[in-house]
């Protein structure tokens, strides 16, 4: 169910998202889809987030993006590196921004605008390296 979320156009919207909010940044950027959420959505994200490695980036400033399709409960979960840098409530302004396109049932659309908002953030904090390396898979994870 899950994966059936998104058609392969969307799907490859997401992906690019990614891959152009990471063009300027050494941040990194995961969605990760799930059918459902068993537990409270920040935990959940949280072990999501550590079963990705996600904090294992050198500055400690990836995002993630979690999705639980049937509970239509969605977190962003930024890592220590980034939370310590942008203003507050950035996050709940971005979650809001998304809200606007789920409650059209636009969820990739959602995911876009999101990721892209955050990669102007990752941007300002997190400029960009000449060796930089990607760290992390661009790829949607599903669970």
């Amino acid at each position: 169910m899950a994966k059936n979320l998104f058609n392969e156009e969307q799907k490859e919207k997401i992906v690019n998202a990614v891959k152009e909010a990471e063009l300027n940044t050494s941040g990194e950027i995961r969605v990760h889809i799930e059918k459902s959420c068993p537990e409270d959505v920040m935990d959940r994200a949280a072990y999501i987030f550590e079963k990705l490695k996600m904090h294992k980036t050198e500055l400690r400033n990836g995002v993630l993006f979690y999705l639980s399709v049937k509970d239509r409960k969605f977190a962003i979960l930024g890592d220590a590196g980034i939370n310590a840098k942008v203003p507050g409530g950035f996050w709940d302004e971005i979650k809001e921004l998304m809200l606007n396109c789920f409650r059209k049932e636009d969820f990739a659309g959602g995911l876009v605008q999101g990721i892209l908002r955050s990669g102007e953030q990752l941007k300002t904090h997190f400029p960009y390296q000449k060796d930089d390396v990607n760290e992390l898979n661009d790829e949607i994870s599903f669970g």
